[in-house]
Formats: C-alpha cells, structure tokens, sequence
C-alpha cells in the first residue's frame, strides 16, 4: 500500500468517526449538544483537523442524513421483501419507516428537520436520498391506483407517514392507536 492510499484510508476513517460521534452524541443528548469543540473532544482530535473534514455542524448533519437515508431504504427494503402482495408490502414498509423513525430520532432529525445543506427532489440530490425514495417508490407505485403518477403518490403516502413520526414523537398523538393509523392509512390512501 502506497504512502497516498494509507493517508486516504486514515483520512476516511476520521471522517467516519467524527460522524458516527455526532450521530451518537445527537442521539443522546440532542442536536444542540454537537458542537464542533465537543466533537474533537470526543475523537480526540483538533478542531482544525475536524474542519478539514468538515466546514462545520451543517456538512457533519449533512453527512449524518445521507448515512441515515442509506440505511433507511436498506430498512424498508429488507421489510417489504418478504411480504406477499402490495396490501402487505406497503403495510410492512409503513411500519419500518415508522419504526426507522422511532429508532432513530436525531438521524431522522438530521434527514428530515435539520438544514444538512442537502438538496432534495434536484437534480444535485445525493444519490443516498434518491436510492431512500426509490425504496418507498418500489411498493407504493404498484398501489398508485390508475391516473395516478407513482412518484406524486408516494410523495404524498410518505408526507402521512412523515407527519405520522412526526406527530407520534412529539406526542400529538397517542401511541396506542399506532397500528391502527398504519391500517387506516393503508387501506384509505392506498386503497388496499
């Protein structure tokens, strides 16, 4: 291994680090709590070495949501994969989403709330954002219903789901009709 490749590979490890230290603080102390001061404590690195990965907080949320939004869609994939039919796909991928969001809360956060200085429905949108609407395009196009645009629909099935997570989380609504909101919104938006 050349002395350029080692660097490369150090370098990708920090940068690993610094975001899996953010996720991990934001998780358990909120998104206030990441500071860049208090991250290169935790890695043990300088602030400057931290800025030559990242310009700040925004780009660290940035690169948080992308990792996020990677293992969102390998969620809702590994969830409607095994599911038979669309009535029981689409209810599976409404419950990983829903379950992801839970989870998860300050990655969901940091994809969805948080400005990462991402750009979605571009043309710029990173590739990780795009393959996590994919994800939910997959079953809910099937269930479009005829006239209808997959795309326009599954924005607007994920809008429920996202205000569903939303609202559950901050709690708007109450946890013991969970599942019946799922089925509601299954069988009235997708008709199934």
């Amino acid at each position: 291994m050349s002395v350029q490749e080692r660097k490369e590979r150090e370098r990708a490890g920090r940068e690993r680090l610094i975001v899996a230290t953010a996720r991990e603080l934001a998780e358990q102390q909120g998104w206030d709590a990441v500071t860049t001061r208090r991250l290169a404590e935790r890695i043990e690195y300088s602030q400057p070495v931290l800025y030559s990965h990242f310009r700040g907080k925004r780009e660290i949320i940035g690169a948080v949501a992308l990792e996020g939004a990677a293992e969102m869609a390998a969620a809702l994939r590994a969830a409607t994969s095994a599911a038979d039919g669309p009535r029981t796909r689409v209810t599976a991928l409404a419950r990983a989403y829903l379950d992801f969001a839970e989870r998860n809360p300050a990655v969901y956060d940091a994809m969805f709330q948080l400005d990462g200085g991402l750009a979605f429905a571009k043309e710029d949108t990173p590739e990780p954002l795009k393959d996590a609407f994919a994800a939910l395009l997959e079953s809910l196009g099937e269930v479009a219903g005829d006239g209808v645009h997959p795309g326009l629909f599954t924005e607007v099935f994920w809008a429920a789901l996202h205000g569903l997570a939303t609202l559950t989380r901050a709690g708007r609504l109450p946890p013991r009709d969970a599942e019946r909101r799922v089925e509601l919104l299954v069988d009235r938006l997708a008709m199934l």
